[in-house]
């Protein structure tokens, strides 16, 4: 285990994955400006009727990354970020990388007990979230865990619409709270982060929930293979309902697999259905990614609706159990293909392809996306087990946890998901009832 907690790939695996092409030693943030220039007038982020295109979003990334920098949060440093469905959430997330800090993901449900941990345990020296959100004031949450707390020193936060403030603030203890829009300097050099270290860290789908550390090379690669199966392309609209940290709306392909291919994300912060088909018909969104219990509020919110969903090509369900009667009726009703997902934020990812029999669909999460993944069930053939997993994109230790990982993972890197699964004979996975990730 390295000094900072994160448990890399052996040294021959990282090798034969780059030189297989998997990983191709580009940074996050570096690759963000090669889709600017590639795309840069197309629309790359909507929100109501904040529109950004890759050229502004690129701008908003680099000068908040100038700005967090000289609020003194710099490289190595790690930051906590609780923001809701906004352009922010994307801004934050990719000028934190610029700058050369470590972004640290948190639901916005998550409290003070939660986040005192994550703080505690990151060393984080920033907090990122909103003032005030669905009645919660996370700012005097922040202050409190930032006074008793030894790193946490800086707390940015953003103002709901129409009440931004300039300045900021000395809370008790001595941290500093500053309107996250005044976060916002001249452009300077970038930071060129390793590739290989730590892009950012997921909570993970354990309990208690532990710290994921995803490197830019893997998750670069995971974009790309969870684009392939869907045809991804610029001309593509994709719909995030689902929280942004979650692991299906970030990255499979999610928010970022649709930048990394050009096209618009519209960020929705309310997945109910009259707002959603409102997005869908305005903003011809032609892929989205549900949960089975949003879906079925979708589905049944379409008796006797005029909603027009007749852009969509790919609705993704991934994150708890599908039951085979409601995913019969997405196809039907939704007017696209259904694509079962099967991912976690420590990997692996697995996926129906749009062209599988029905039946595939119907009743299984599909296939790895890699050909360098590697699932196997620890039972006999056909049998339901636990799912063991390695991968370009699975990771191979836990946060800070070396008592747990020796459990959770084998003396030659699976990891033991937890999952029970079986396989089917063309090599598709059935997760158990029950045991899904949320």
């Amino acid at each position: 285990m390295a000094a900072n907690g994160f448990t890399p790939w052996p040294e021959e695996t990282a090798l034969a994955y780059r030189r297989a092409g998997y990983w191709q030693g580009r940074a996050l943030p570096e690759l963000l400006r090669d889709w600017t220039a590639a795309h840069g007038p197309r629309t790359a982020l909507v929100q109501g009727a904040t529109r950004l295109t890759y050229f502004q979003l690129d701008r908003r990334v680099s000068r908040m990354a100038a700005g967090l920098r000289l609020r003194g949060v710099g490289p190595g440093k790690r930051v906590v970020v609780q923001l809701p469905n906004t352009p922010e959430f994307v801004i934050a997330l990719f000028a934190l990388m610029r700058a050369g800090a470590v972004p640290v993901l948190a639901p916005t449900g998550h409290r003070e007990p939660q986040l005192a941990r994550l703080v505690a345990e990151t060393e984080a020296v920033g907090y990122i979230g909103p003032a005030v959100y669905r009645g919660h004031d996370h700012t005097a949450t922040a202050a409190r865990i930032a006074a008793g707390s030894t790193s946490l020193r800086r707390i940015f936060t953003l103002a709901a619409p129409g009440e931004q403030a300039g300045g900021f603030s000395v809370l008790p203890g001595g941290s500093l709270a500053f309107p996250l829009h005044t976060v916002d300097e001249a452009p300077v050099a970038d930071r060129r982060p390793d590739a290989s270290g730590v892009a950012f860290f997921l909570p993970s789908d354990t309990t208690p929930p532990r710290l994921v550390g995803r490197t830019h090379d893997d998750y670069a690669y995971q974009l790309r293979a969870a684009a392939e199966p869907l045809g991804l392309g610029p001309e593509d609209v994709y719909l995030a309902a689902l929280p942004a940290q979650s692991p299906l709306a970030l990255g499979s392909p999610g928010i970022l697999g649709t930048l990394a291919a050009g096209g618009t994300v519209v960020l929705l912060d309310d997945p109910a259905p009259d707002t959603a088909f409102c997005a869908i018909a305005r903003e011809g969104v032609t892929v989205t990614s549900l949960s089975p219990a949003i879906a079925a509020r979708w589905l049944d919110s379409l008796d006797g609706s005029e909603a027009d969903l007749g852009s969509l090509r790919v609705v993704q369900i991934g994150g708890a159990r599908l039951h085979p009667a409601l995913a019969a009726r997405i196809e039907p009703c939704f007017g696209c293909r259904l694509q079962r997902v099967f991912g976690r934020a420590e990997g692996p990812l697995t996926a129906t392809r749009l062209d599988d029999p029905r039946d595939v669909v119907l009743t299984t999460q599909g296939r790895p996306l890699s050909p360098a993944d590697e699932i196997r069930v620890d039972a006999p053939e056909g049998a339901v087990g636990e799912l063991l997993a390695r991968g370009p994109y699975t990771l191979r230790g836990y946060h800070r946890s070396p008592e747990h990982n020796a459990r959770a993972f084998t003396p030659d890197g699976f990891h033991r998901t937890g999952v029970r699964a079986r396989l089917t004979t063309e090599g598709n996975l059935v997760v158990d009832a029950g045991t899904e990730p949320a």
